[in-house]
């Protein structure tokens, strides 16, 4: 199997499976002297972990990272990062019965058609246990992303969307949806109830945002900072669609609605009046806050039986057991910050490498 690293300059890959012996990446490109240890990765793995919640996959996992290689005395060396977590709540008795079958909404079928042979265990290699190790190496791309703050938020349940006047980001620690209105989350509590109670799964929208990124990353045509934070966000399990700024409803603006108007502030800064544009423009960032949101599908794992077929050609019922998110969503807000992290310290190194003498112009220069 190939395409197991992501990025460029800062890059990083990931190995294992769902119900292996461990999880692991090896983070490349990551400069040096920069001051990490365990605990600066730990808060954010604990951010995803299973089990905190009766909404979430009651697998036990701790999550404990181990950095193996690529720091001394508590900074980086410039040379490759190993991280490394163990699986110790694998059970793999639950997925014995799908050995031969194909489960509706996942990559059973599409990975035995390609490779002749799938880890049914959990999913393997293409279940969401792997996004713990893009989390872990998103903690390492924020410390090279000094002075940006990035922030998750799930904006949307089962078609069910947040008021954006209650929004509160202080609010996304005091639930266990990472939801910024309350009253949002109170009705979240019931219908996600009702869902694991059927046996069946809803779906939701994560909305990533990044504040303090210097304008200038990002380039024009292939190397558009849009493009590859689409791509990154489009790469997690179960993500269906992405859309930055405005997205979609872009389409619906006029061109006067869209267009962000700018003026000159005190200091000569560009302010602008809106941020129809989620912070890019041209494939470049404008030094606006970086929005973008990812929809994300029901969990396909539900214990409503569902019609397949199996390995030998047979038509067959398959009825997932085991321990499963009854909306994958809300684990998945880390992952998008993690995601929102690489990529930006990607392009910071790159813009960083192609303009050595240019790091970031935050104004313009006056007549």
């Amino acid at each position: 199997m190939s395409h197991n690293t992501f990025g460029h300059l800062f890059r990083f890959t990931t190995w294992g499976e769902s119900h292996g012996a461990a999880i692991g990446c090896v983070v490349d490109g990551c400069p040096p002297r920069i001051a990490l240890t365990e605990a600066d990765i730990q808060p954010f793995l604990d951010r995803r972990r299973p089990g905190q919640s009766k909404y979430v996959t009651q697998r036990q996992e701790p999550d404990q990272v181990r950095i193996l290689s690529g720091t001394f005395e508590g900074v980086t060396t410039g040379t490759p990062i190993a991280l490394h977590i163990d699986n110790q709540d694998q059970r793999s008795k639950d997925y014995g019965e799908i050995k031969d079958r194909f489960r509706p909404g996942h990559a059973d079928l599409t990975y035995d058609l390609k490779y002749g042979v799938r880890d049914h265990r959990g999913g393997g290699r293409s279940s969401a246990r792997e996004t713990a190790m893009r989390v872990a190496a998103g903690a390492v791309a924020r410390k090279v992303l000094e002075g940006v703050t990035i922030r998750g938020a799930l904006v949307a349940m089962g078609g069910d969307w947040i008021d954006p006047a209650n929004h509160d980001w202080a609010e996304t620690e005091q639930n266990p949806f990472f939801c910024p209105d309350a009253a949002a989350a109170a009705r979240w509590e019931d219908r996600l109830a009702a869902a694991r109670k059927s046996g069946s799964s809803l779906g939701a929208v994560i909305e990533v945002v990044a504040e303090g990124v210097p304008p200038g990353l990002g380039a024009p045509i292939y190397g558009k900072l849009d493009a590859d934070l689409a791509a990154a966000l489009m790469s997690i399990n179960a993500v269906k669609g992405v859309e930055i700024g405005a997205g979609f409803a872009a389409a619906g603006l006029t061109g006067e609605q869209n267009a962000d108007e700018m003026r000159m502030g005190p200091e000569g800064e560009v302010l602008f009046g809106s941020n129809q544009a989620g912070g890019i423009l041209g494939g470049i960032s404008t030094g606006q806050p970086i929005v973008a949101r990812f929809a994300v599908k029901p969990t396909s794992s539900i214990l409503t039986s569902r019609r397949s077929v199996d390995r030998f050609g047979q038509e067959v019922e398959v009825l997932t057991k085991g321990r499963h998110d009854p909306c994958v969503g809300i684990r998945a807000v880390p992952v998008g910050e993690a995601m929102l992290a690489l990529v930006l310290a990607d392009h910071l190194l790159r813009h960083r490498a192609q303009n050595p003498d240019a790091p970031g112009r935050t104004r313009l220069p006056r007549n």
